[in-house]
């Protein structure tokens, strides 16, 4: 309904503007014309400051002008009135039919009701998480697990294709002090320096005994591979499981070993990565190293990309690594970091701007701050962390996940367990969830006292706790593609929040099922469309982040 008012006041504010002076409709738009749900019912459905932005442009004043936009738009079919309030502001409220006719699209949809095209043909890589393979997830791997996955979600529902990525990061020295940690632990040998502790690591040693118990009886060097190497096999296996587990899912576990891996006398694809962006202009060497130009590109200092020794640093391996997103057809590659890879935006924009890309458009890097939970316990396995798996077990899937996608990534986060654990309406995961078991069971009580969904009159939805459950109701596309947009999950969750809070102030005033013995009439019909509808939406927008939507509570 906001696209449809949107594009019904574009076309009036075109014909005006092209009655004034030919051909200076052209730059405007419909997206400059977005209609907002009205805070009171009294004031219409929705309100419009269009007169208000474009007075100047008409060289006229902003009451003129909107009382002109009114006089047309009035006659617009679907709309029951428009009015001008104040210096300009447009309310308009919809005809009840038209606006009621939204519960029936709703569940004809179904589960695709709120998908858009928006970002239809976009081809997008998103990475996330991408922990190292030595030892649980944490907290922070918590926070973006839960942001990634909704937002990978909302961008597929608003058209976009998605795949969604874990960088293993599996070369480099953390792998080698992680072999010979878990080493050590088989001998029975104190860590290493800078090695990995905790009950983890010995559990994982007694795997690659188990799996190899001629271990030790192996050369020194052959020792630290196979453990190093069954060992990492082990935690990813743990790490995989635990984001199963928390309704997370990936498309794509991209070994950083293989940008390493020579084979048949080829080139790695490190290697390749160098030539490449050599060939574009931006490497040169110096003092026997190899450098990417990269402060062409904004980063402060340009970066070494193969040391005078001959080895290649991290940024190598991005270069390969986004080369390689490239090479499998994704114009645009989302980055989700942590709070302590800031350092990173520049580079990685820089390396797409060497790579020939536009570092404005073609890649975004999203930092995350961090998060806290009261009274959460340190792993009993890792000792120095917080670990996804005993946090679900503490809170639950759904609470962690909703909790975490319901605030803005780049802000900190502290959350109350106490909060989070309550079965009551101050805990927003259980307001909305037992607002759709609420739903549902208003769907059994009806078919049991014999209310059905086999008449629908939208004309007859006119309480105004109906108007404005509608009017919420036909938001959901439109919220659904702005988050999407904006990367911002948390819109969702907040949305969702609104619609139970009106959900549950219609359930207290507006019967579906008639009071004793009170005869079934088409409005208790048409009340449990609109029942249904929402269900349906609050069901897909929970989705969206990841959380089950419960027949019962």
């Amino acid at each position: 309904m906001n696209e449809a008012l949107s594009a019904a006041l574009h076309g009036v504010v075109t014909q005006l503007a092209e009655q004034r002076r030919p051909g200076s409709s052209k730059s405007l738009a419909v997206v400059d014309f977005d209609l907002q749900r009205t805070k009171s019912r009294d004031r219409g459905d929705w309100a419009s400051t269009a007169a208000l932005k474009l007075a100047k442009y008409f060289e006229t004043d902003p009451r003129e002008l909107a009382m002109e936009i009114a006089g047309r738009l009035v006659e617009t079919p679907g709309i029951a009135s428009v009015e001008v309030a104040g210096p300009g502001f447009i309310n308009v409220r919809v005809d009840s039919a038209v606006s009621g006719a939204v519960a029936k699209t709703i569940l004809n949809a179904g589960a695709a009701f709120g998908s858009n095209d928006q970002q239809r043909g976009r081809a997008i890589s998103l990475e996330f998480v991408s922990a190292n393979p030595t030892g649980p997830l944490h907290i922070g791997h918590t926070r973006w697990a839960a942001l990634g996955d909704a937002l990978a979600r909302l961008m597929i529902a608003s058209g976009a294709s998605i795949v969604r990525e874990f960088y293993i990061n599996d070369a480099g020295v953390q792998m080698e002090r992680f072999g010979r940690s878990v080493l050590a632990a088989a001998k029975d040998e104190p860590t290493p320096e800078n090695g990995y502790v905790g009950s983890y690591v010995e559990d994982l040693a007694r795997r690659v005994v188990a799996a190899r118990p001629d271990l030790l009886n192996l050369d020194e060097a052959e020792q630290l591979v196979v453990a190093r190497d069954l060992a990492y096999g082990f935690q990813l296996s743990e790490i995989q499981a635990s984001l199963t587990a928390f309704n997370v899912k990936f498309d794509v576990w991209f070994s950083e070993r293989e940008l390493h891996a020579r084979t048949e006398g080829r080139p790695s694809l490190v290697d390749e990565a160098v030539d490449r962006l050599r060939a574009q202009g931006h490497v040169y060497d110096q003092d026997d190293a190899v450098w990417v130009r990269t402060t062409m590109f904004g980063d402060e200092k340009d970066r070494v990309i193969r040391r005078a020794n001959g080895e290649y640093t991290y940024f190598a391996a991005d270069a390969a690594y986004y080369l390689d997103k490239g090479d499998r057809g994704f114009a645009h590659k989302i980055y989700l970091l942590g709070a302590d890879h800031h350092g990173y935006v520049h580079r990685l924009k820089a390396l797409a701007g060497a790579a020939g890309d536009d570092p404005s458009e073609d890649i975004e890097v999203l930092i995350g701050q961090l998060v806290s939970i009261n009274g959460a316990r340190l792993s009993k396995r890792a000792g120095n962390i917080i670990e996804l798996n005993d946090l679900r077990d503490w809170l639950g899937t759904d609470a962690l996940r909703y909790w975490l996608a319901r605030y803005p990534a780049d802000s900190p986060l502290a959350l109350d367990p106490d909060i989070l654990r309550k079965r009551t309406n101050d805990n927003p995961v259980f307001y909305v969830q037992y607002a759709h078991a609420r739903t549902r069971n208003v769907a059994r009580n009806a078919a049991a006292s014999g209310v059905t969904r086999d008449e629908f009159a939208p004309e007859l939805l006119t309480h105004e706790r109906e108007s404005a459950l509608l009017v919420a109701l036909q938001e959901f596309p439109g919220i659904v593609a702005f988050a999407a947009q904006l990367r911002e999950p948390h819109r969702v969750a907040r949305y969702l929040e609104e619609l139970a809070g009106l959900y549950h102030r219609w359930y207290n005033t507006c019967r579906v099922i008639p009071l004793g013995q009170g005869p079934i009439m088409t409005v208790h019909r048409s009340r449990l469309w609109l029942n249904d509808a929402t269900g349906q939406v609050i069901r897909n927008g929970l989705d969206l982040l990841g959380v089950s939507a419960p027949e019962r509570m």
